[in-house]
This record gives C-alpha cells, sequence and structure tokens, in this order.
C-alpha cells in the first residue's frame, strides 16, 4: 500500500513537472518571439533596450510616454533637419504672411494614417483642437500662447493664424509633442485626448505591433508610410531599467544597440568602445551642461564674485577628468550647432586663473582673515549650497571638484544631493545658490533658452534678476521672437548671447552628447537632427 502511495506520488510528481516544463516552454517561446529574442532571419530586425516603459503613446501628453516612442508613430507637419534646416513632412510647402501671423500649409497628399484612414486638413484641425483645449499644460511652447485660430480651408490646406508674430513657429511645430497628428480613430468619444486615446493611430514610419507594459514594445514598418521606408522591418524595444543589466544584455548578444543619453555609464561606454567587436559613436552636442550662479543672492549680485568663480576652477581638466573626453569643455552656453549660433562671442572662452579671481573677490570686498579658511565681508562667510542630482555620477564628481578648488580661493561650497524632482521644485521656486542646468538643445533652441531668459516661473529669468540691464536684454529677447526680419534676429541674438556670457550668471561647462553602441550586424547609424527623435529609419543592417 505505502509502495503504490509512493509510486503513484512520484508519477504524478512527474506529470507535473512535464507540465510545469511545457508551460514553461511554451511562455518562455512566446515571451521570446514577443520580445524578438528569437529572431527570424528573413526579417530585418534589431533589439534595443530603454530604461522606462514606452507610455501609452498619446501624441498630445508628457510622461509617461517617451519621445523616442512617440516620434516613431506620429509625424510633424515640419522636419527638423541638419544644421537647423526646416524641411517638408505632413506639410509639402508653406507660406508666412508679411506681417508674420498667417501661415498656411499645404498638406501632402495621398497621406493615409496607419488604419488607412486619410490624413487631411480636417484632422490636423482635430488635432490642433485637443491641444488647444490645454493651453496651459503645454504653454512651455512658445507657439501655444499666440495660437489665435486655425482653419481647414479645403482637404489639404490648413491654416494658422496667430496674435502676433512669432517667428520660431515652424521650430515649435517640428517638436515631438504636442503638435503631432492621432487617426480619427484613436480619439476618445469626447475629442479631448487628455483624457485618453483609444489606440495609437499615425502617419509615421511604424506601428506598435506588440506591447507588454513594463517588458518589452514590438515596433513594425508602417505599410501605409507615405515616405520613405525605413531599411529595417521590426524594431524590439526591451525594458532594462538598471543601466550594468542593460550592459549585460547587449555584450551577451541579447540587444543589438544602445542609443541615447546617459542610458549607460560613460566607464561602460570607454570599455565597450575598446573592444573591437563592437561599434560605438559620439554625436555632435544636443546641449550644454552649464552651472547656474544665482544673482539674486546679494553674495552673487556683484559680477566681480561670479566671474572669480568662473575662473576659479580649471574647467578643461575638470572635464577631461570626470568624462575622460566623451564631453568636451564648452566655452559658450549654447553650441554653435543651432540657428543663429555659429558666431564669436568677445568673452567666450575664461582662462582658468586663481591669482585673478582671488584679485576680484579681494576687489569685492570680500577678505579672508587672519589664520581663515573662508572669505568674510561684513560679517559674512562667502558661503554656498550648491544642489546637484543625486542619481547623476558625474554631476556629483562636479560638484566635488568645484568646491575643492573653490576652497583655494577662500570660498565655503556645502553640497546637496537631491532627487531631480526636488532639484526641479527649488529651481523654479528661485530656492538655491548654485544649481547645473541644461539647455533644451535642437529643435528647441535657442529660440526657447531666450524665451526662459526673459519670462518668469521656469527658474532662469530669476536667476538673472541682479543683471543691470536685465530690463533691456528682455525687451531684446521680446523683438527677437517676434521679427520677421532675418538680418535683425542674427544681429539681436548676436546681442542677447554676448550679454548672457559676460554677466557669468550661466558658466558653460561642458557639452552634452548622445552615445551609441552596437554590434556590427548594424552596419550605418545616423544621430537624428532633432534630440528627441528616433534613429531608427537611418539604420541599415550588413549583408548576412
Amino acid at each position: 500500500m505505502l509502495f503504490r502511495m509512493k509510486r503513484s506520488s512520484m508519477i504524478l510528481l512527474a506529470l507535473s513537472l512535464v507540465f510545469v516544463a511545457i508551460v514553461a516552454g511554451c511562455g518562455s517561446n512566446s515571451d521570446s518571439a514577443a520580445a524578438g529574442a528569437t529572431k527570424d532571419p528573413s526579417i530585418r530586425s534589431i533589439t534595443m533596450s530603454w530604461p522606462r516603459d514606452i507610455g501609452v503613446m498619446n501624441p498630445h501628453t508628457y510622461n509617461p510616454s517617451q519621445l523616442f516612442a512617440q516620434s516613431m508613430l506620429y509625424d510633424p507637419l515640419v522636419h527638423y533637419g541638419e544644421n537647423g534646416k526646416l524641411e517638408p513632412a505632413l506639410a509639402e510647402s508653406w507660406t508666412i504672411s508679411k506681417d508674420g501671423k498667417v501661415y498656411t500649409f499645404k498638406l501632402r497628399p495621398n497621406v493615409k494614417f496607419s488604419d488607412g484612414s486619410t490624413f487631411n486638413a480636417a484632422i490636423v484641425k482635430k488635432n490642433f483642437d485637443a491641444v488647444m483645449l490645454h493651453k496651459d499644460t503645454h504653454s512651455w511652447l512658445g507657439l501655444v500662447s499666440v495660437i489665435a485660430k486655425t482653419e481647414a480651408v479645403n482637404d489639404l490646406t490648413f491654416r494658422m493664424t496667430l496674435t502676433e508674430p512669432y517667428y520660431p513657429a515652424l521650430q515649435d511645430l517640428s517638436v515631438v509633442r504636442p503638435f503631432r497628428f492621432l487617426g480619427a480613430a484613436g480619439f476618445p468619444d469626447n475629442g479631448d485626448t487628455a483624457t485618453g486615446i483609444k489606440t495609437p493611430i499615425g502617419t509615421g514610419a511604424w506601428v506598435l505591433a506588440d506591447y507588454k507594459q513594463d517588458e518589452y514594445a514590438v515596433f513594425k514598418r508602417n505599410p501605409n508610410y507615405w515616405g520613405k521606408a525605413p531599411a529595417l522591418d521590426q524594431v524590439t524595444v526591451k525594458i532594462i531599467p538598471d543601466a550594468e543589466t542593460r550592459v549585460a544584455a547587449f555584450e551577451k548578444g541579447d540587444l543589438d544597440l544602445i542609443y541615447g543619453e546617459g542610458v549607460i555609464s560613460l566607464d561602460a561606454f570607454k570599455q565597450l568602445r575598446d573592444n573591437s567587436d563592437y561599434v560605438t559613436k559620439l554625436s555632435d552636442p544636443v546641449g550644454t551642461r552649464s552651472l547656474l550662479l544665482n544673482s539674486s543672492n546679494p553674495k552673487l549680485a556683484d559680477i566681480r564674485v561670479r566671474q572669480a568663480l568662473q575662473q576659479g576652477f580649471n574647467k578643461q581638466e575638470m572635464v577631461e577628468g570626470i568624462t575622460s573626453g566623451l564631453e568636451e569643455p564648452a566655452d559658450t552656453i549654447l553650441s554653435k550647432n543651432y540657428p543663429y549660433t555659429n558666431i564669436d562671442l568677445k568673452s567666450a572662452s575664461v582662462a582658468y586663473n586663481v591669482q585673478h579671481a582671488q584679485a576680484l573677490l579681494d576687489e569685492a570686498g570680500w577678505k579672508l582673515p587672519a589664520g581663515g579658511t573662508v572669505r568674510e565681508k561684513d560679517g559674512q562667510a562667502l558661503e554656498f549650497e550648491l544642489i546637484y542630482d543625486k542619481t547623476d555620477p558625474i554631476q556629483k564628481a562636479m560638484a566635488e571638484t568645484i568646491q575643492a578648488e573653490w576652497s583655494a580661493l577662500g570660498v565655503k561650497v556645502n553640497l546637496t544631493g537631491l532627487e531631480l524632482t526636488v532639484q526641479i521644485k527649488r529651481l523654479k521656486a528661485n530656492d538655491f545658490d548654485l544649481y547645473f542646468w541644461y539647455n533644451y538643445g535642437a529643435p528647441y533652441d535657442p529660440h526657447s533658452f531666450i524665451n526662459v531668459v526673459a519670462k518668469k516661473g521656469f527658474g532662469i529669468a530669476e536667476t538673472l534678476s541682479a543683471m543691470p540691464n536685465k530690463a533691456a536684454l528682455d525687451q531684446q529677447i521680446r523683438e527677437t521672437l517676434s521679427s520677421t526680419d532675418e538680418k535683425k534676429r542674427q544681429q539681436l541674438y548676436q546681442s542677447i548671447l554676448s550679454a548672457l556670457q559676460e554677466q557669468a550668471a550661466i558658466v558653460p561647462i561642458s557639452y552634452v552628447k548622445k552615445t551609441a553602441v552596437y554590434h556590427k550586424n548594424i552596419a550605418s547609424f545616423e544621430f537624428p537632427a532633432n534630440r528627441d527623435e528616433n534613429a531608427f529609419s537611418g539604420i541599415t543592417l550588413s549583408q548576412p
């Protein structure tokens, strides 16, 4: 009896194990197939990783949707190309009235959404209306505040009228969100996409074919795409939050590509670069890492103090040492690869000069007491707080270097590592002394940069409030954004950027670049001109 019970138990156990193995095998195969791990050689595909889920793919909303993925599904009216050139996309041409207020777009004919429905002026207006229902949400984009009305003139003509001239209107239409276009079947019944969408339907080169939240997303070519078809058939995105795990997956061969900003550490990039089995690339500058010196702080209101701090650390040595040359020292607040910024600024290069920095502080009345290590004036110590993103190792290392170098000047710096969200709140509340800041990049700059210099609420205008020429600078910025004269705009940008450079309240440190690491099955890879666009349409594969 006991023997039979043991034997029956063993048989049941064996059958259970077989069943579990079968189920697990089916699940594994299914998941592998869905995630693109098992590749069909007839399908030209790549697998990459991303640290966060792609999000709901609503073209009119922001986080958690990821910009690169939104740009795969949804097209703009105007494309931002190399050297800031604005090129036709869903609009094949456009005209601007002499007063700069009326934009008339001739839409590209025979464009279909991924579900086969027709793209026309009526659906363009429907999308604009959905965005403008929530103007406050989108007010960061200058265009939103000056749109007076939109019209579907006929099937292939769309007109936008502004309350006043705003020269960067086309640049603002080229950004990844919110002015991109959802097909009619994707709209909720109430027409308000802020409440959600039914399904992601776009005119872009890709469609979302398979998706498991926080695990993977599979994109396939849109069979209805109006433009040149990508060389790839499929792109699989695996969600891998941890950077080290991401690198391990790449080395194992589970990933073909790692691409983006900060997606792996600089040390990992260097190690992969030194391995001849892989290919690595660095983009042109996509933004500038700067240090804000808050001039609304009375100690920093004196330009001599700001200039002394700028001269009092070895930028070249710090950047090269911490980033191993993967970033380059920045001489100007904006790099020269944006429209209007390829100009020579007299004070662009500030030499490292401890003696001169100390003399400036002496001149400003900040004296080092006998036997002391921190300068004083009117009973106050020359002491500041530098806040940084505690999850960013580069910021931390740079903060520690600046702290050490400025101590040699007699300046005490206290370091505070914060969560990024808290850091941003303190910036907007003007509650800081020293702060690491980044500009927006293409296609937002330079117009978005000068906009926040003048417009309160983002933290930058407040930082510059003690500048003696701030009112005149703000007036120049308003003239620039509303100017219809190209030559005048260039002159105004020269004046604005020169003034900001001379005031030393925004200290450029280094130019940030995107990184790409890929296996040699990828024959070609190019970084897009638009910082937020995906790079997949330009990828080709090696011949098997």
